[in-house]
């Protein structure tokens, strides 16, 4: 990954923007209509996913052929949350044959079965395009989370793209009441999450060019 990290640009570019208005902060811009999105060279593409109001990044890695950024609310951390938004990418993963979105989506469902076995649920949600490029949704949940030590559940809608070369996920998460039985999915309240992610955008890097990436923004 490009060592500048992700960069959080608006559609309308703050460059454009009058001098009376550098002081303004991305929430103020919103409050004004524009959408606040992040931009993150990935391995070999640009990823752009818009960010939700009252998130920040607590959190960003690359280790080997694994990048991986999570979002919180503001007064929440990585360790302590109620809501978590996720970023990962997977160097070279696309040039695998045998791995599919799909695939790879019913994997991660699989990890989430293997943590809450009598309290799992799934479902899917969809297979289709996201970018122009295959891509796969689900959800999966655990009625009583072994990351909280059984004090609360957790679920999250799972978007799994493959990319020119890379696999990337966007996942969106929330922890709540602790159930000893399967959580019921609600499709369309996970559904309407992950249009707040949309659209999702993967570009290709181009040499030379720097934050904010205006051939992708564009």
């Amino acid at each position: 990954m490009n060592k500048t990290g992700i960069v959080l640009a608006l559609s309308a570019c703050v460059s454009f923007a009058h001098a009376a208005d550098a002081g303004k902060t991305i929430e103020q811009y919103r409050q004004q209509g524009s959408s606040v999105k992040s931009i993150a060279p990935i391995f070999s593409q640009l990823l752009v996913v818009p960010f939700p109001s009252g998130f920040k990044t607590a959190f960003e890695n690359t280790q080997g052929p694994r990048y991986i950024r999570e979002a919180v609310p503001e007064k929440e951390n990585v360790d302590e949350w109620t809501q978590m938004i996720t970023v990962t990418g997977f160097k070279d993963l696309a040039l695998n044959p045998k791995v599919t979105p799909q695939s790879f989506a019913v994997n991660m469902a699989a990890g989430f079965q293997r943590a809450c076995p009598t309290s799992f649920s799934g479902q899917e949600i969809g297979i289709g395009k996201i970018s122009e490029r295959d891509a796969f949704v689900l959800v999966a949940s655990c009625g009583t989370s072994p990351a909280t030590a059984g004090k609360t559940s957790e679920a999250a809608v799972i978007a799994v793209i493959k990319g020119s070369s890379d696999y990337y996920t966007i996942q969106w998460a929330e922890r709540g009441a602790v159930s000893a039985t399967p959580l019921a999915i609600d499709v369309g309240k996970w559904t309407e999450k992950f249009k707040q992610l949309n659209p999702i955008k993967l570009c290709p890097i181009v040499a030379g060019e720097a934050a904010p990436y205006p051939s992708c923004v564009n």
